[in-house]
C-alpha cells in the first residue's frame, strides 16, 4: 500500500516536473516571438517607407533584405496570422491593433478564384480574427472565400485543383489538405452542406490517391478532369518522385488530423496516426526530431533541414494526441520538437530581420528560400506553443481565445 502511494507520489512530481518545463519553454517561445515581431514591425515599416511593394513578410531575399509580398501570395496570411496568436496568449492590445491591421488587406482575397490557398491566405489570416474577436464582417469574408475555393472543385475528380497553367491537367497537391479546414467553418457558419461534402470528397481521394503502401505521401497527383483517372504522381519539390518531401510529410499528418476533428471518422485518424508514425519512426529523422528537407535525400546527414515541416509537423501532433489512444507518445514527440525549435533554431535577439525561427527550405531543388526564415514556419512554431499551453492547463487543445 505504502508503495502505491509513493508510486503515485512519484507520478506526481514528475507530471509537477514535467509541466513547469513545459511552461519555461512556451514563456521562453512567446517571448522570443513578441521581441522578433516588434522588430519585425519596424521592418516592414522601413520597407514601405522606402517604396518596397507588399503587404506581408514571407522570407529575406539572397542579400539578406525583407522579401515582403503581396496578397495573392499564398503566404499572406501568415504574418497576420502569427498577430492574432501572440495576442491570443498577451492579451495585449498591440497585437490586436496589428493584427487587425494586417488583416485587412489579405481580405480582397477572399474573390480570387485563380488559387486553391484560401486556407493559407484567408483562415490563418481572417479565420484567427473570427475566432479571437467574432466580428460578422469577418465570418462573410470567410464565407465568400468558401464559395470561390468551391468553384475548383471537380466532381469527376472528387478534388479541388491545385494550380492553373502548369504541365499537369489538373494537379492536386499534398498541400491542399491545409485548405479544407476553411470549408468545414463555412459549413458551421452557414448551415450549408455543400462545403462539408466538398472537403470530404477531396480528403477521401487524397487518401485514396496521393500515398504509398509505407503512408509517405507524393507531392502531386496529376488527374484526368474529364475521367477522374489518375495520370501521373510526382514529388515536386522533394529530391524525387519516389521520396518522401519532409514539409508534405507533415501537411499530410496535419491535414488528416484536422480532418478527424471535423468528421469524427475513424479513418482519418488512421491515416494520420499512420503518416506520423512514417515520420517518427523513419531512420533518416534526426535526434532533434526536426527533419532534413527530405526524408530521402541523398546526401543525409550533410542536408539542410527545414525548420518549417518540423513546426507544422509539432502542431499536428499536439492535436493528434488528444484524439490517440497512443496519445502520450505523440504528445513527448511535439514537446520534443518544440524544445528543439525553441533552443536550437530560434533567431538571436535583432536578428533575421524580425522572424523567430531559422533554417527553413522553401523549394531545394530550384535554390529557392533555402536555409531561409519562412512566414509559415513561425505562424506553425505559435500555433504548437499555444497548442501546448493549453494542454498543461487543461483547456481544449484548440483553445485561442483570450
Amino acid at each position: 500500500m505504502k508503495m502505491k502511494k509513493y508510486t503515485i507520489l512519484f507520478a506526481v512530481i514528475l507530471a509537477a516536473q514535467f509541466n513547469a518545463i513545459g511552461q519555461d519553454i512556451v514563456k521562453k517561445g512567446f517571448s522570443i516571438a513578441e521581441k522578433q515581431t516588434m522588430l519585425m514591425l519596424n521592418e516592414v515599416a522601413q520597407a514601405k517607407t522606402a517604396g518596397k511593394a507588399g503587404i506581408s513578410p514571407r522570407s529575406l531575399s539572397a542579400q539578406g533584405d525583407l522579401v515582403l509580398v503581396a496578397s495573392k501570395d499564398w503566404c499572406s496570411g501568415f504574418f497576420p496570422g502569427e498577430l492574432w496568436y501572440l495576442y491570443a496568449y498577451t492579451h495585449k492590445p498591440i497585437w490586436l491593433k496589428q493584427a487587425q491591421a494586417f488583416t485587412t488587406p489579405v481580405e480582397q482575397e477572399k474573390t480570387n478564384g485563380a488559387t486553391h490557398d484560401m486556407g493559407f491566405k484567408v483562415y490563418c489570416s481572417v479565420g484567427n480574427a473570427w475566432k479571437l474577436t467574432h466580428e460578422a464582417h469577418d465570418k462573410d469574408v470567410i464565407l465568400e472565400a468558401s464559395k470561390m475555393l468551391s468553384t475548383r472543385f471537380n466532381p469527376k475528380v472528387g478534388c479541388i485543383k491545385s494550380w492553373d497553367n502548369r504541365e499537369w491537367k489538373f494537379p492536386v497537391i499534398i498541400d491542399n489538405m491545409m485548405n479544407l479546414e476553411l470549408l468545414f467553418e463555412a459549413t458551421k457558419l452557414s448551415g450549408d452542406s455543400s462545403y462539408y461534402k466538398i472537403a470530404v470528397s477531396h480528403a477521401n481521394t487524397t487518401m485514396k490517391n496521393h500515398f504509398r503502401a509505407d503512408y509517405s505521401s507524393y507531392h502531386v497527383v496529376s488527374y484526368d478532369p474529364e475521367t477522374g483517372a489518375v495520370l501521373k504522381r510526382v514529388t515536386h519539390q522533394g529530391y524525387a518522385d519516389e521520396s518522401a518531401w519532409a514539409r508534405g510529410q507533415s501537411w499530410a499528418l496535419y491535414g488528416f488530423t484536422m480532418c478527424y476533428r471535423e468528421t469524427h471518422n475513424k479513418a482519418y485518424l488512421e491515416q494520420a496516426e499512420n503518416v506520423a508514425r512514417f515520420i517518427l519512426n523513419n531512420t533518416n529523422l534526426p535526434k532533434d526530431l526536426v527533419p532534413y528537407w527530405d526524408y530521402n535525400a541523398p546526401g543525409i546527414p550533410n542536408e539542410p533541414r527545414d525548420v518549417s515541416a518540423a513546426a507544422v509537423m509539432a502542431s499536428a501532433l499536439y492535436e493528434l494526441c488528444t484524439y490517440s489512444v497512443n496519445g502520450s507518445f505523440f504528445r513527448t514527440k511535439a514537446d520534443r520538437i518544440l524544445k528543439s525549435l525553441t533552443e536550437g533554431y530560434a533567431a538571436g535577439p535583432g536578428t533575421n530581420r524580425g522572424f523567430i525561427l531559422l533554417h527553413s527550405i522553401g523549394t531545394k531543388l530550384t535554390n529557392t528560400e533555402v536555409d531561409k526564415p519562412l512566414s509559415y514556419a513561425d505562424y506553425y512554431y505559435l500555433e504548437a506553443l499555444l497548442r501546448k499551453n493549453n494542454l498543461m492547463n487543461n483547456k481544449p487543445v484548440l483553445t485561442i481565445i483570450p
